[in-house]
């Protein structure tokens, strides 16, 4: 079938499928449907799937076009577990390092880095710091240094393609504790450095508060209790925290919220 021109309608759509906004795409098929059979119209939908998939959009495309396109192809969902004890203990020390690959187009997880660390300046964990985090001795003990976890970490940015200046990525963490405080307090007790990948982030609490209106003073409790979300695992679980933040984060974006960088340049 050919329109005024003289251009075959089908051929343009099979042509052009890939780079067709999805819109315009959904109104030329209720345009054409009248002048063609079914039969017809379905070997359409599926060269544009085939046209679609070879470009590079598979199982992905219900889910990107359900909420708008975020800023970052990678969210690096983050969240510490250190010493503690009442009163504090100085210098707290990490004692889990979780991080989350979240795709920004998705907001699926893609891969996880997990490692537990072993304390150095209070290597016996407080029955307090147990029953708060989970984290008992044994999970700690024999474990590596928070030198060699961040030697692991960027090996793991660099294969996961996250060293590549091409590719926008960021760490979210609840609060600002996290990359604030406690990251680069430790280092500097240690005489170890930052780096830069760790000197800019979402705090999702204030990207919370400016999506709904609130402020969560209550952390993850909040968030999961006003997007009406069921809390997954324990709290003050650094991976299942780190789950927590995921989940609110890919609801928080199905609702159409674009994820913007909080903290102020280092």
């Amino acid at each position: 079938v050919s329109d005024a021109s003289g251009c075959s309608m089908v051929a343009f759509l099979h042509t052009g499928a890939a780079k067709f906004p999805q819109n315009l795409l959904s109104r030329s098929r209720q345009a054409v449907s009248p002048l063609f059979p079914a039969g017809v119209l379905k070997g359409f939908s599926s060269i544009v799937s085939r046209k679609l998939a070879s470009h590079g959009f598979g199982a992905s495309m219900a889910a990107m076009s359900s909420f708008p396109p975020q800023r970052y192809h990678y969210f690096l969902v983050l969240d510490f577990e250190a010493t503690c004890d009442k009163p504090q203990i100085h210098p707290q020390e990490i004692i889990e390092f979780p991080i989350l690959k979240l795709n920004g187009r998705t907001m699926e997880i893609e891969s996880t880095f997990h490692m537990y660390v072993q304390p150095v300046v209070h290597p016996q964990l407080t029955p307090f710091c147990t029953e708060l985090t989970g984290i008992i001795q044994g999970m700690v003990d024999g474990q590596p240094s928070l030198q060699q976890v961040l030697e692991r970490v960027d090996e793991w940015m660099a294969k996961e393609g996250l060293l590549d200046p091409s590719v926008k990525s960021i760490f979210v963490t609840c609060g600002d504790w996290d990359l604030k405080v406690m990251l680069p307090g430790q280092c500097q007790y240690l005489g170890l450095p930052v780096a830069d990948y760790f000197k800019q982030w979402i705090n999702l609490k204030k990207a919370y508060s400016f999506a709904m209106g609130s402020w969560p003073k209550n952390g993850l409790l909040d968030m999961n209790k006003g997007l009406n979300l069921q809390h997954i695992g324990r709290p003050h679980s650094g991976i299942d925290d780190c789950k927590n933040i995921a989940n609110i984060m890919k609801t928080l974006a199905h609702r159409g919220f674009i994820f913007k960088q909080t903290s102020k340049p280092f």
